[in-house]
């Protein structure tokens, strides 16, 4: 009889279902999406509640107005932001984050408070590898 049961010596990756380290993981798509410049700052913006893309845009300082619909509607076919257009005149659309994409983003927004957080040890760090860069 034989076990189905994964051995100790198999490796953490072997054991899920899915596996962001493998070229063919439908999960590569979303990681790159969500950790991203603009998904990552898009879902940290989205995060304090629903927005319109000019409101979007305005808070995502620096994004254009195409990779923000480049991004709005990735992360909407990921099922994280949720799009609702209002049938007024002129129309209105409001973007907003699904369960899924809260959860999602409160991770992102945690690495990003550590970063800002990280800073001072940061650009240190960044001026110290220049310093031994250029007395090379």
């Amino acid at each position: 009889m034989t076990s189905t049961r994964p051995h100790p010596e198999d490796s953490v990756e072997q054991q899920l279902p899915y596996n962001a380290f493998a070229r063919v993981c439908p999960s590569r798509g979303t990681l790159e999406h969500v950790t991203g410049r603009w998904g990552a700052l898009t879902l940290g913006a989205l995060s304090g509640g629903s927005l319109r893309f000019n409101e979007l845009r305005r808070r995502v300082d620096g994004v254009s107005e195409k990779m923000l619909s480049q991004t709005l509607h990735a992360l909407e076919r990921d099922g994280l932001v949720h799009r609702e257009a209002q049938p007024t005149n002129p129309p209105r659309v409001d973007y907003e984050l699904t369960p899924l994409g809260h959860e999602v983003a409160r991770h992102v927004l945690s690495l990003i408070r550590f970063l800002e957080n990280s800073m001072d040890d940061v650009l240190q760090a960044r001026e110290s590898y220049d310093e031994a860069r250029g007395a090379l």
